[in-house]
């Protein structure tokens, strides 16, 4: 995706130094674009853990290199294990975090520690290279359900709603959620974008609308609250989401909010769609509210915000009334039953075991 004109990706190999990473450092955006780069497993899971990266495919994608990192500098079989184990602990709800150090341990093991690092890369950049061509085709079997939204109203623009960031900046390239959106847009499908501002870290408001403009999507920040509002107004056409982890029963957790916005679209007869790729679906689970982690984050989260100051320097400042105690769950579980279904690099389908069997036959 671009930055004024220029192609960027989230996580690339350092040109000067290959074995080595650069990151987008996400807490800085949108406010200046920042690189950092990565030379160690402890800086890999730094950036998880602090959200420098963030996004259930990014997260695994970092991952999976933070492994090249730490076998570079011991390919011993303890050392691996000790990597894989700090990696696993910087973030428990997105599932593509286990799903990438499985893979990545599963390829290791297999491997003599001489043949590791080789290993490693091969299979770290493989990771990169398919979540890229997952989010492609999830925009291009997204971008059919705008068009049909345009053609039912006779080609007048369609509004999409959406919340939290599930843009390039949450995966490698593309997206999930707005890869429908950007691909409708280049095929001049006329489309504007509701973007929720996402309390209490400000991703819509901060990331998906700094990707959008930088895209020349057509696009409006709103509260969070306001989503119901737009829709029983007639202002909404579709909502389309990401996640950081779907059960087997196609229950999706994503960020916090998610939930009330699928229960006010299902009140308005609205489709509610979770834009994903297969390895952001954990099979091994089927009630999502019983079994899948949240993440509870900081407190200050809620009750701080920081931003530029006029004299352009960036300040915090506290928002709640002091020493009010703030509670802080990063996610929330919507159930399949609120879901019009998925949209995933096989194509679309309805919400629900079945459903995703259909896609994926060999997960039966």
């Amino acid at each position: 995706m671009n930055i004024d004109g220029t192609p960027y990706r989230t996580i690339w190999r350092d040109p000067d130094e290959p074995w080595s990473l650069c990151i987008i450092d996400q807490t800085r955006l949108p406010w200046s674009l920042e690189i950092v780069r990565l030379a160690d497993v402890a800086a890999a899971a730094h950036a998880i853990r602090t959200m420098q990266v963030r996004g259930a495919p990014l997260i695994g994608a970092t991952a999976a290199y933070g492994m090249c990192l730490a076998v570079r500098a011991d390919a011993t079989d303890a050392a691996m294990e000790r990597a894989a184990a700090l990696l696993l602990a910087t973030r428990p709800t997105a599932v593509n975090l286990a799903w990438a150090i499985a893979r990545m341990l599963a390829r290791l093991r297999a491997a003599p520690p001489h043949a590791r690092v080789a290993a490693a890369y091969e299979e770290a950049d493989r990771i990169a290279e398919e979540d890229v061509a997952q989010c492609q085709a999830i925009g291009r079997h997204g971008a059919a359900l705008i068009a049909a939204a345009a053609a039912r109203r006779g080609g007048a623009r369609v509004n999409v709603l959406t919340h939290c960031n599930a843009g390039w900046l949450a995966t490698v390239d593309w997206g999930t959620a707005l890869a429908p959106i950007y691909t409708a847009h280049n095929q001049g499908i006329d489309l504007h974008v509701w973007v929720d501002e996402t309390r209490p870290r400000n991703q819509g408001a901060a990331l998906t609308a700094w990707e959008l403009g930088k895209h020349g999507v057509p696009h409006t920040v709103i509260a969070d609250n306001a989503g119901g509002h737009l829709m029983q107004h007639g202002q909404v056409d579709l909502a389309i989401v990401g996640a950081d982890r779907v059960t087997r029963g196609g229950d999706a957790a994503n960020k916090i909010g998610t939930y009330l916005k699928a229960l006010a679209a299902r009140d308005n007869g609205l489709p509610f769609w979770v834009a994903l790729p297969s390895s952001t679906i954990d099979w091994r689970t089927r009630d999502g509210v019983a079994e899948i982690p949240i993440e509870q984050r900081a407190a200050t989260e809620v009750t701080h915000l920081t931003g530029p100051t006029e004299a352009g320097t960036l300040a915090t400042i506290a928002v709640t009334a002091p020493g009010s105690p703030a509670a802080n769950p990063a996610f929330d579980v919507t159930p399949a039953r609120l879901l019009s279904g998925f949209i995933t690099e096989r194509g679309c389908c309805a919400a629900g075991e079945a459903g995703l069997l259909g896609l994926f036959p060999e997960q039966g």
